[in-house]
């Protein structure tokens, strides 16, 4: 698939800011306060992700958070898709990745952004996403250590979109969010390297 732009700067100014709102939607702080089990930033780590839900021992509240962050990006990308053109699709997908990891209403204070960035990419690359959801549960599963998955695979993607021939500009912004899921994951390097990281609850992951 090749990338050119095509849409006036307008109409993608429009979507970024759409895609931005739309991330900044925090799904996991929503559904923790719908189901009763609390401040989500004052659990486990503190992140307002589905693995976080996880560890309050909700698997109904993770699977839901999850399919919302993800959700959020891919419908980001599929409404600019729709109504614009796919150089707006991709802004509004890596907006919305961002909305997520910086969103207005928490003070630029997000998530992680793997199920977010994952959400954004899904609608242009399924097959490769789908390979690295997979890998991602397979690590988590053995390591019970999600943030090891989390900075495992987003390398992984990366260096398989290169060998797949995906156009320059994708390569581009998926390092891009590939570096700011790393930058994001740096307390959690931290918590790996003193054993102080709290480990995934459930065995459904």
């Amino acid at each position: 698939m090749s990338f050119e732009m095509t849409s006036a700067a307008e109409i993608l100014a429009f979507w970024a800011i759409a895609g931005y709102l739309l991330g900044a939607i925090p799904f996991g702080i929503v559904t923790a306060r719908a189901l009763g089990l609390g401040d989500l930033r004052q659990i486990g780590s503190g992140n307002i992700g589905a693995t976080n839900v996880l560890r309050t021992g909700s698997k109904l509240g993770a699977a839901l958070t999850l399919i919302g962050d993800a959700g959020k990006a891919g419908a980001a990308v599929l409404l600019a898709r729709a109504l614009a053109a796919e150089d707006a699709a991709q802004i509004a997908g890596f907006a919305a990745f961002f909305g997520h990891c910086y969103p207005i209403w928490l003070k630029f204070k997000g998530g992680k952004g793997v199920a977010t960035g994952a959400g954004s990419l899904l609608p242009l690359h399924p097959f490769l996403l789908i390979g690295a959801a997979l890998t991602w549960v397979i690590v988590t599963k053995a390591t019970k250590k999600a943030s090891i998955a989390s900075i495992a695979v987003v390398p992984m993607l990366v260096l398989a979109f290169v060998l797949s021939g995906t156009p320059g500009w994708e390569i581009f912004a998926l390092v891009g969010i590939g570096a700011l899921v790393e930058i994001r994951h740096a307390s959690n390097i931290k918590r790996l390297l003193s054993g102080t990281e709290p480990p995934v609850t459930g065995s459904t992951v």
